[in-house]
């Protein structure tokens, strides 16, 4: 895709402006709440602070392309057996960083969610469910184990 605005207009608002990818959320615009996280070649980035300039030719995933993974797949899985999201305005950054967190440590112990997690921000405190989801995931089979 591509979207002709400025150089310097943040991402979060090119993919819900431009784009009207709107699952990517607007939280503090200073890249400390991790409601609009999204994967840049596979890694997590805060969209509020990164330039449009910075991504041209890169990947971009958000939340509304994370069901193309196994992991992905197994991350909403288990926020929707698990009843994670409250008010739910967090849990897209939530599920994006606990997909890159899944990619990294397969396997993750309770200490590497609580790092993988720790800039992620949930004002309902749903912390709890959201380190109980990033087990179940886990422990999920992978389709080729299934």
């Amino acid at each position: 895709m591509q979207a002709d605005v400025a150089q310097d207009t943040p991402l979060l608002w090119v993919l819900r402006d431009t784009l009207k990818l709107k699952g990517t959320k607007f939280g503090c615009g200073a890249a400390q709440c991790g409601a609009c996280t999204v994967h840049l070649d596979g890694k997590p980035v805060r969209s509020c602070v990164t330039p449009i300039s910075a991504v041209a030719g890169r990947e971009i995933t958000t939340i509304e392309g994370i069901a193309a993974t196994d992991i992905g797949q197994r991350v909403q899985q288990a926020w929707k057996i698990l009843d994670v999201p409250q008010c739910g305005y967090c849990q897209a950054g939530q599920m994006m960083s606990a997909v890159s967190l899944l990619k990294q440590f397969p396997q993750p112990t309770a200490m590497q969610i609580a790092q993988g997690m720790k800039g992620n921000l949930c004002r309902c405190a749903t912390y709890h469910r959201i380190q109980q989801a990033i087990q179940h995931a886990a422990a999920t089979p992978t389709r080729e184990e299934r």
